[in-house]
């Protein structure tokens, strides 16, 4: 028969075993790789709007740029290493959004395409976009009801 510990005996063990982290560092990561992303972003608007794009065409290309390579990083496996030191400074972003989808497709690829990169693709991002669009319906019968009286 196995022991049962004391909820302050798993405290305990779960401090000791638990790995050390540097807020300091974590922070610092966040910042930066957040800055850079952010900043990759400027730059690809300011290369849009000096094509000849009007503000709104520029700053949609570039959402989609930034999605389109936070997919292709996550593909090659280079966005999660870029994670790993940047932390939740690649969350925030678009990116990170990006990233969140294609993860879950990637991993069950080889359980083909309907069951698996079809099926486990919005596991993560399913919820942000069902309850995106369900708040945007709900805020936009509020708002055509007020004007209504």
């Amino acid at each position: 028969m196995s022991k049962e510990i004391t909820p302050e005996e798993y405290n305990k063990l779960s401090q000791r075993k638990s790995p050390k982290s540097s807020v300091l560092k974590n922070m610092a990561g966040a910042f930066l790789i957040g800055g850079a992303i952010c900043t990759i972003g400027e730059v690809l608007t300011n290369l849009y709007l000096k094509a000849g794009m009007d503000t709104l065409q520029a700053s949609t290309v570039t959402s989609v740029t930034l999605v389109f390579l936070s997919a292709v990083l996550t593909g090659f496996n280079v966005y999660d290493k870029i994670a790993t030191v940047g932390k939740a400074g690649t969350l925030v972003p678009i990116t990170g959004f990006a990233n969140a989808v294609v993860s879950p497709a990637l991993e069950f690829k080889a359980e083909g395409f309907v069951l698996g990169t079809a099926a486990k693709m919005f596991t993560i991002a399913g919820p942000v976009i069902v309850y995106g669009t369900a708040a945007s319906v709900i805020y936009g019968v509020i708002y055509w009801i007020t004007t209504l009286f």
